[in-house]
């Protein structure tokens, strides 16, 4: 692997060349037309003169484990992302994983060691601070909102938790689905850092940050997360989706003055973790604090 030293170019936006001794890469999901991943991290392959290209893959849940095990048995293929609805059912395939995605009970990361176990990750919790930190929004000792209960936000109340820069006084976490946000509370309740808690509705009152972690905004038919109009003054909202942005519920909380981001930069802070856990460390540490190109790049689809 070599590690380019120019300057982003024309060259360098154009699609990496894929021939016969690239690496492969997938990102699973479903469903998956939503994921930007692809866009972003072929763009950081062919400007760090990697080899490699990373593919979307559309696998139905009921045939994840099978998918995976048969992928893993293609030398070329060295790794995958994961995307909803499979960042906590993929668990059941890991040999071994991080402290953080054991606390959150989801990875979005796997890759196959020389012994052929798989270890995976779990990188949007870290990619989520860090966004917060981009654009300035406090969440040390503030209370918090997490709309979803799945991978994403499993990974988001983790790191919220476990912040070095200070942890939240309280997370609550509202799903439809029965029990699946009470289980997450009870789950990330055992670190013992903060208030954790299960609610009944999204009503997002008396919060000081929502992050909408669920589907909701992926179809123009889908209501909003929350009742927007319900939101504190001086509060903020995430939406995470990769798709349609700024969605309806960011551009509603928007036109009350309220800080309202998308979750690209969620994203975009992952990218170095990203190299790093897939063994590209030397790359990873020539591209901290030079995410622009992929800022402009997502900005412009």
């Amino acid at each position: 692997m070599s590690t380019a030293t120019h300057t982003l170019s024309d060259a360098a936006i154009a699609a990496p060349a894929i021939t016969g001794s690239s690496d492969v890469y997938l990102i699973l999901g479903d469903p998956v037309a939503q994921v930007r991943a692809p866009e972003s991290f072929n763009l950081v392959f062919k400007y760090l003169g990697i080899n490699a290209v990373l593919v979307p893959v559309h696998v139905a849940p009921q045939d994840l484990v099978a998918f995976v095990k048969a992928a893993f048995s293609a030398h070329n293929i060295k790794g995958m992302w994961v995307t909803i609805p499979h960042k906590t059912p993929i668990m059941e395939l890991l040999d071994l994983c991080s402290d953080r995605a054991r606390a959150a009970g989801a990875v979005n990361a796997l890759r196959r060691l020389p012994d052929g176990r798989i270890a995976g990750d779990l990188f949007d919790g870290e990619g989520f601070v860090a966004s917060l930190d981009y654009y300035a929004i406090a969440y040390a000792g503030r209370r918090v909102l997490v709309i979803g209960a799945g991978g994403a936000a499993a990974a988001i109340g983790a790191s919220l938790l476990l912040a070095s820069a200070g942890a939240v006084a309280e997370i609550a976490f509202f799903d439809p689905a029965p029990g699946q946000a009470q289980a997450l509370a009870d789950r990330l309740g055992r670190l013992g850092r903060s208030r954790v808690r299960a609610v009944g509705s999204s009503d997002p009152a008396g919060f000081d940050l929502v992050v909408n972690a669920s589907p909701l905004g992926l179809r123009a038919c889908d209501p909003l997360p929350c009742d927007v109009a319900r939101m504190d003054a001086g509060a903020a909202l995430v939406d995470i989706l990769m798709k349609n942005q700024p969605t309806p519920v960011v551009r509603a909380a928007r036109a009350r003055a309220l800080v309202a981001q998308p979750g690209f930069e969620m994203m975009i802070q992952q990218t170095h973790l990203y190299l790093e856990f897939f063994g590209f460390g030397q790359a990873s540490d020539s591209l901290r604090g030079k995410l622009d190109f992929i800022r402009d790049k997502i900005s412009q689809a």
